[in-house]
């Protein structure tokens, strides 16, 4: 399995982000942190994973007789280049992007299954609108997202911090004008 097949998995891409941001977890605590996810199919996924060089062993010790891993993602393996983007085929786009909103689905749904939740305290947002844009200025949004998350990208866990799903998703939603090349207004 390739890493692309791996990464575009919804149980998968759940369990990658439960162990983003530098988080040491084991399969138990995946399990605790995942609870509807049945324990066999995320053993499974955990398995493939690591097997496919995502997730990394960070340690083990005994418990019970038994070894018990300490997982970790590894670091960048996760992310699909620029150029890997531009191999994918029409039908692989469509795939992940499914694959990625199924995963968010299932990770909201989990958040408001929680005794606690409250999205109100909890600044919950999932708002939609639209930019007019021209190639060159999507660009420096782009560009200007990530010098805002920049600073705060290297946050651990602990210091009273809890981790947020940051979504961004970008696509034009009509075809370019008649007459308008890439980077060009019509007048």
């Amino acid at each position: 399995m390739d890493t692309l097949e791996l990464i575009l998995h919804p149980v998968r891409l759940r369990i990658m982000w439960a162990l983003s941001g530098g988080r040491v977890r084991t399969t138990s605590e995946l399990c605790e942190s995942l609870p509807d996810i049945p324990k066999t199919t995320l053993y499974r996924h955990v398995a493939l994973l690591a097997d496919g060089g995502l997730l990394e062993v960070a340690g083990e010790q005994r418990v019970r007789g038994m070894v018990e891993r300490h997982y970790r993602l590894r670091q960048g393996a996760a992310n699909v280049d620029p150029e890997t983007a531009g191999a994918m085929s029409l039908e692989e786009h469509r795939h992940g992007f499914a694959a990625a909103m199924a995963a968010l689905l299932a990770e909201f749904n989990a958040y408001l299954d929680r005794p606690a939740a409250d999205p109100v305290a909890d600044r919950v947002g999932y708002r939609q609108g639209t930019l007019w844009l021209r190639p060159e200025e999507m660009e420096e949004v782009a560009g200007e997202l990530r010098q805002v998350l920049a600073p705060r990208a290297g946050n651990g866990p602990g210091d009273g911090r809890r981790p947020y799903v940051l979504s961004a998703i970008f696509f034009p939603t009509e075809e370019p004008e008649p007459g308008a090349g890439p980077g060009q207004a019509v007048s």
